[in-house]
């Protein structure tokens, strides 16, 4: 078993958690109040900011092209993802210039960007691969059976070109990262914010993240 499938594996208890999530089913069966999608969104979009500058690190920390080249893809999908959640501003009327950061999505966007400023290129990838293979694997679990409002969303998250990119960061971590606790950690830590940025988007900003 490769390095990414196994710590995978080993985050299955806090992947079922995310997917059995209120918030994730709210999606799922168009339940979820469109006020607390939209607080989502926001928060999400800060997010990715800080997920594409972390790639970024990673490029800028890559040792050979190749990496280089893959932390450049990487860096494009976030993009695409950006644009979709700008169409959704645009739509409901979010300023995402004035998104203030819930204290769930600053422990997120602070573990990640002094991972990639502090580590290296395997252990940048052990902190960013949680959050592309999550993705992937609830837009797959979901679709086909989400209500319409939400089916944008699903439909992004299902689509063969993420887990295509979700693969090529997974082959880089198991390329440059060594099976160690750190990298185990790494992994862990991100999975544990995944799901603490689900619990926040649930309470509508609420408590501590």
């Amino acid at each position: 078993m490769s390095l990414s499938a196994d710590l995978w594996a080993a985050n299955a208890d806090l992947a079922a958690v995310a997917l059995a999530h209120p918030f994730v089913q709210g999606i799922a069966d168009g339940s979820l109040p469109t006020e607390l999608f939209a607080g989502y969104v926001a928060q999400d979009a800060f997010f990715l900011e800080s997920f594409a500058r972390a790639y970024a690190l990673g490029a800028a920390h890559s040792p050979d092209r190749a990496g280089l080249d893959v932390f450049a893809d990487l860096l494009a999908g976030v993009r695409e993802e950006l644009r979709l959640h700008e169409g959704y501003a645009a739509r409901w009327g979010i300023d995402l210039a004035a998104v203030e950061p819930l204290p769930a999505t600053l422990a997120y966007t602070e573990f990640l960007l002094a991972t990639a400023s502090l580590g290296g290129a395997g252990l940048t990838c052990a902190a960013m691969t949680p959050c592309m293979r999550l993705y992937a694997h609830l837009g797959q679990s979901l679709a086909g059976r989400s209500a319409s409002t939400y089916a944008e969303w699903v439909t992004t998250y299902a689509d063969p070109g993420l887990e295509e990119l979700t693969g090529t960061l997974e082959r880089l971590l198991d390329g440059t990262a060594a099976d160690t606790p750190a990298v185990r950690r790494a992994y862990r830590r991100a999975m544990e914010l995944e799901v603490g940025f689900f619990d926040a988007a649930w309470r509508g900003g609420a408590g501590p993240g």
